[in-house]
């Protein structure tokens, strides 16, 4: 090696380490930076100059160090299993709050509950029937009965607004994967272009994985690296970005719970057309629950638990009043007069209704006595029976109950199964502060080595040039 190479290799060194010292500097200042990958220097040696066969030249050493890239140490395998399990948490943690949601409607056990409704219901029967002369305890019963209508139309609606919420809420998750997937797209194109030309895209594809970790808890899907170092993010296996362009998705479908049934929502692609099929994420929890009853929806199957309870409730009651005679009926054959009425079908628990006055209760059996209550102590008995009303009741509460339990227990799983997976990718891509320090002196000392190294030679140079040769020196 030339004296003049030596000093290259020196200045070689130099910039390596000063490369080393600039990217251990990054790596510090992002250390809380979310989404940041670490970054290294990839450094190689430079191999001597190729020599003859025959030429009898001596060994040479090599050229010094390269300085190849910057390298992002982040692992595509691990990036993989955190979308993955962000997918599924997605998809968990919306099951979830929609069923506590219902849960929530349920108000059970309370003071505004259904139950303690009924509990009131049947009480004001009883005491009707201990003044069946008086109108102010047949106003009381009106009353409870009306509290009990009230908060099964009530919730109902509820359930219909929380419906009409989480299509709100799937319709903003449509919105943020297109403006997400747009974005991959720019990023592909500038990542693209700054690569061919040899310079670094790290903060760039950080960048970019944040949006692709953002669209998996979204929707679902995959994504797929490419050698020119773009990537195609895919949903369940159909591209919706691909390089530089996008497909995008829109929410079609029902846009109000009773019309659910026959138009579910569902996600579909715009160009060109057809339903696109999610495999986790927020988009897919959401779909979930705004099914139809039929297909699982847990909100269409808890209003249809209303509307069937009203249906109950108001049969029987009826079938017991129906034998009974109202105050003012002076018929040969009194009788057959309904308590409760209720709305069509499908729209029971929004209809159904008690007496418009006291005039409409039925205390006495007919033929007996103006202060005979055999129909308000039967009625005052319902609640109790095998089969009563508070026992129907009861049921819907316990099994929203135990498939809300559920869904909490698989948010909790898919919580801890991504919370590790992140934990996991943080170990690999996180920065260090002890080990970026110790890189940093490192090439701290790597430069001054170099330094050293150069100023030697340049003395060397120095002698040989301007000492060397002179006479009488």
């Amino acid at each position: 090696m030339s004296t003049f190479g030596a000093l290259n290799t020196a200045y070689r060194g130099l910039t390596a380490a000063q490369q080393g010292m600039n990217v251990a500097g990054q790596n510090i200042a992002n250390a809380a930076t979310e989404g940041y990958t670490r970054q290294r220097v990839d450094q190689s040696s430079v191999a001597a100059p190729a020599r003859g066969l025959f030429s009898g030249e001596a060994l040479q050493a090599g050229q010094g160090v390269s300085v190849n890239a910057i390298a992002r140490l982040g692992s595509s395998f691990l990036d993989a299993g955190v979308r993955s399990a962000g997918a599924q948490a997605g998809y968990a943690s919306v099951r979830s709050a929609a069923l506590q949601g219902i849960e929530g409607v349920l108000q059970e056990p309370g003071d505004n509950s259904i139950s303690t409704a009924l509990q009131g219901f049947w009480s004001a029967w009883q005491g009707a029937a201990n003044q069946p002369d008086k109108s102010g305890p047949k106003g009381l019963l009106l009353n409870a009965a009306n509290s009990v209508t009230d908060k099964i139309s009530s919730a109902y609606k509820a359930l219909d607004s929380q419906w009409s919420s989480v299509r709100g809420q799937a319709q903003d998750a449509v919105t943020a994967v297109n403006a997400a997937a747009a974005q991959v797209a720019s990023y592909n194109t500038t990542i693209r272009s700054t690569l061919a030309a040899g310079g670094s895209a790290n903060e760039l594809i950080d960048a970019r994985a944040k949006l692709t970790d953002q669209i998996a808890g979204l929707a679902g899907g995959t994504v797929r690296e490419q050698p020119d170092g773009t990537v195609d993010v895919l949903i369940s296996g159909n591209a919706l970005v691909t390089g530089g362009s996008v497909r995008t998705l829109r929410l079609a479908g029902a846009t109000a719970m009773t019309n659910a049934a026959t138009d579910a929502p569902r996600v579909e692609w715009t160009n060109p057309s057809g339903t696109a099929a999610l495999d986790g994420g927020e988009l897919a929890g959401a779909l979930s629950v705004l099914a139809p009853a039929d297909k699982g929806g847990a909100i269409a199957q808890a209003a249809a638990s209303y509307n069937s309870f009203a249906s109950d409730l108001a049969r029987i009651v009826n079938e017991v009043h129906r034998g009974g005679q109202l105050p003012d009926d002076t018929s040969d054959n009194p009788g057959g007069h309904d308590f409760f009425t209720v709305g069509p079908a499908g729209s029971e628990a929004l209809g159904i209704k008690g007496p418009a006055d006291i005039a409409g209760i039925a205390l006495r059996l007919p033929g007996k006595g103006a202060l005979d209550t055999g129909i308000a102590d039967k009625l005052s008995q319902l609640g109790t029976g095998a089969d009563s009303p508070d026992k129907i009741w009861s049921g819907i509460v316990t099994g929203i109950g135990v498939q809300s339990r559920g869904a909490q227990q698989h948010e909790s799983l898919t919580n801890a199964a991504q919370a590790s997976a992140l934990t996991g990718r943080a170990s690999q891509t996180s920065v260090s502060l002890d080990e970026e320090n110790v890189s940093l002196l490192t090439n701290q000392h790597a430069y001054q080595a170099a330094a050293r190294v150069m100023t030697a030679v340049d003395e060397a140079l120095d002698v040989l040039i301007n000492r060397t040769g002179l006479v009488g020196r």
